[in-house]
C-alpha cells in the first residue's frame, strides 16, 4: 500500500513505458526524472518552510506569496512532464499503425485537460 505522500502507480504506468520503448525514449526519460525529482524536492523544502512560516505566525502576505511561488513551481513541474511524454510516449504512440492505441493516447491527454477546465 502506497505511503500518504507516495502516488499509486498509474494502471497504464507499466504499460505505456514497457519493453518497446527506443534508447531516445528512455535516456529523454531518464533525464526529465532527474530534474523533475530535483524540482519536487524543491518544491517540498518550499512547501515545509511555509508551514513554519504557518506555526510562525508570518504575515499572511507573505504566506500567501510564497504560496503563489509553489504553484508556478509545479506548473512548471508540469510543463516539464507534458513536454517530455509529448516529445515521447505520445509521439511513439501516434505512430503506431494501430488507430485505438492512437486514439486512445489522444483520449488520455484530452482527459488531463478536461478535468483541469471542469476546476
Amino acid at each position: 500500500m502506497p505511503s500518504e505522500t507516495t502516488p499509486p502507480e498509474s494502471p497504464t504506468a507499466s504499460a505505456e513505458h514497457g519493453s518497446t520503448r527506443s534508447a531516445g525514449h528512455s535516456a529523454a526519460h531518464a533525464r526529465t526524472g532527474n530534474d523533475l525529482l530535483r524540482r519536487l524536492k524543491n518544491v517540498e523544502g518550499h512547501v515545509c518552510g511555509i508551514q513554519k512560516m504557518v506555526r510562525d505566525d508570518a504575515y499572511c502576505i507573505d504566506v500567501l506569496k510564497q504560496i503563489k511561488a509553489v504553484r508556478a513551481a509545479l506548473d512548471r513541474v508540469g510543463s516539464i512532464a507534458l513536454e517530455t511524454h509529448l516529445a515521447t510516449c505520445v509521439t511513439d504512440r501516434l505512430r503506431s499503425e494501430d488507430s485505438a492505441e492512437r486514439d486512445r493516447v489522444i483520449g488520455e491527454i484530452l482527459e488531463v485537460f478536461n478535468a483541469d477546465a471542469k476546476r
